[in-house]
């Protein structure tokens, strides 16, 4: 053991996931070298109130100052850490003097005697336990910078390094596919990413927006994401055979023409800004800064003044980023108009003939899109 080597290792980060998997690849490296399984220890460091906590650092000491029986090297994992985190067990005052004990133990640790092993999901990176780790243990923080779990800019990053480390690439468009009918669910996403790269032939190194049109599941928008999607790509026959799939798997016109419905109404919303010279767009999607302008009190933003809640009907409570992939093929407003009407028309009619809501929805689709093709 280098006589330079830090006291212990600390693996952390917003996504448990991937802490958790970084953390049992540093746990097995140094399992493979202590033998002795009885000098291995694995310590649980979820904590829902405080005496939880209290449990688990006494625990880790206990494990710690153990001797191993034969005088080998022992190795203590702390795993899955959770009173780290802003939460209120985290904020409480005898939670705070537990990581202050915890810190003792740590720096006092000889790591070519014990090697300690620590991860934690999530962290407040204000706190001072954090800032200390930061400079005396061996330390990584998983999945970049961000916190921020609810923006899907904040997952593409992952995504694509995990590409990177199966040796390939994301298409044009693809990646923006993937986080839209996966959702933001780290463990999905990179499942579905080892999935669509053992799918690749031989020699093929790219995963495209048709892969994931074909393969992916759509586990965030439900089952009629697809036909949706498809409808506003423009591409007539990639819609049918969509709509064909949802009837086929059992699905109902109505949640397909609602779909529509609220991907139109934010198109809408988008052209009209866009075409009023108030909304710019940028080669990155939608411009942030017009966009947030448009929100504010003073513009926009007030004929919402009181409304909280995530709406189609309300172009400023949805995501810049998610507003930037749909305004990448943006039709004209009468296209959008017309289709308004034409939903309208398809739902009157499945009340007509509720036994050929396909068809119905077939007959919508070539009036919409048959004209461009």
């Amino acid at each position: 053991m280098p006589a330079s080597a830090k006291p212990f290792i600390f693996i952390c980060g917003a996504d448990d996931f991937l802490v958790s998997r970084e953390g049992k690849a540093r746990y097995d490296e140094i399992a493979a070298t202590i033998t002795d399984e009885f000098s291995r220890e694995i310590i649980n460091g979820t904590a829902n109130n405080v005496a939880e906590v209290e449990a688990a650092v006494n625990r880790f000491r206990d494990s710690v100052q153990t001797i191993s029986m034969f005088g080998d090297r022992r190795l203590v994992w702390l795993k899955d850490v959770t009173f780290l985190a802003d939460n209120q067990t985290g904020r409480a005052e005898s939670t705070l003097a537990q990581v202050d004990n915890l810190r003792e133990i740590l720096a006092a640790n000889n790591p070519g005697q014990v090697a300690i092993l620590i991860t934690a999901a999530p962290i407040d990176k204000r706190r001072s336990f954090y800032k200390w780790c930061e400079k005396n243990a061996d330390f990584t923080l998983c999945g970049g910078d961000s916190s921020d779990k609810n923006k899907p800019e904040a997952f593409a990053p992952i995504v694509t390094a995990e590409a990177q480390t199966l040796g390939v690439t994301f298409g044009a468009n693809a990646l923006p596919l993937l986080l839209a009918k996966i959702g933001l669910n780290t463990r999905l996403l990179i499942e579905e990413v080892h999935k669509l790269a053992n799918y690749l032939n031989d020699g093929e190194t790219v995963i495209e927006e048709a892969h994931i049109a074909e393969l992916t599941p759509n586990i965030a928008e439900g089952d009629f994401f697809e036909a949706t999607e498809a409808f506003f790509s423009g591409n007539l026959q990639r819609t049918l055979d969509a709509i064909h799939r949802h009837f086929f798997n059992g699905g109902d016109a109505r949640p397909l023409i609602s779909s529509l419905q609220g991907r139109n109404r934010l198109l809408l919303q988008i052209r009209a800004l866009v075409h009023a010279g108030d909304l710019r767009m940028g080669n990155y999607g939608i411009d942030k800064s017009s966009f947030e302008k448009l929100a504010s009190p003073d513009s926009y933003g007030r004929h919402f003044a009181g409304v909280t809640e995530k709406t189609n009907f309300n172009l400023f409570s949805q995501n810049t980023w998610y507003l930037g992939r749909l305004a990448s093929r943006l039709p004209s407003m009468k296209d959008l108009i017309d289709n308004q009407q034409e939903f309208l028309i398809a739902f009157e009619e499945i009340i007509r003939r509720s036994s050929e809501q396909e068809q119905v929805l077939r007959e919508m689709t070539l009036r919409c899109l048959g004209k461009n093709a």
